[in-house]
C-alpha cells in the first residue's frame, strides 16, 4: 500500500468513525417496548473495527513520515514546515487586509488613521509564503504517492 492510499483510507474511517457515533446517539434511547432502528451491539463492533483499523494506520503513517526523506527532510519535518507556514500566511494575510482599511476606520477629520506596516511588503511575504506551501505540497503528494507505506 502506497503512502497516499493509507492517508485516503484513514480519512474515510474518520469519517466513518463520525458516522457511527451519530447513528449510536441516534439508537442510545428508545421507547419503552419498542427497538432501535439499528443494533448498539452491530454498530459498537464496527466502531471497534474502526478505530482499532485507524489507530494501526495512524502508527505506520507516522513511522513512514519519520523515516521517509524527501528534498533532505523527514517528511514529518516538511509537515511541520508546511502547516508552521500556513499559519505564519494566514495571521499576515489578516495583517495585510486590516492594514489596508485605514481610510475606513477614521472617525472624523481630527483622526487620520494609517497603516503601522507597509501593505506592499506582507503581501509579497504573503505570496512568497503560498508559493512555498504549494511547492512543499507538490513535494509531500509526490512522495506519498511514490512511498510504500511501512507497516
Amino acid at each position: 500500500m502506497k503512502l497516499a492510499e493509507a492517508l485516503q483510507e484513514r480519512a474515510d474511517l474518520k469519517r466513518n468513525i463520525s458516522d457511527l457515533s451519530d447513528r449510536l446517539e441516534r439508537v442510545a434511547l428508545v421507547q419503552e417496548g419498542e427497538k432501535p432502528v439499528e443494533d448498539p451491539k452491530t454498530l459498537l463492533k464496527a466502531l471497534d473495527e474502526s478505530v482499532n483499523r485507524m489507530e494501526y494506520l495512524m502508527a505506520a503513517i507516522n513511522h513512514t513520515n519519520d523515516v521517509t526523506m524527501a528534498d533532505g527532510m523527514t517528511l514529518t519535518a516538511l509537515i511541520a514546515r508546511k502547516d508552521a507556514l500556513m499559519l505564519r500566511q494566514s495571521v499576515y494575510k489578516k495583517l495585510a487586509q486590516e492594514a489596508g482599511y485605514n481610510t475606513s476606520r477614521a472617525r472624523g477629520t481630527e483622526i487620520k488613521v494609517m497603516p503601522a506596516v507597509k501593505v506592499t511588503e506582507i503581501q509579497k511575504e504573503v505570496d512568497r509564503m503560498a508559493k512555498e506551501v504549494r511547492t512543499l505540497d507538490n513535494l509531500l503528494q509526490e512522495t506519498n504517492w511514490t512511498k510504500d507505506l511501512i507497516e
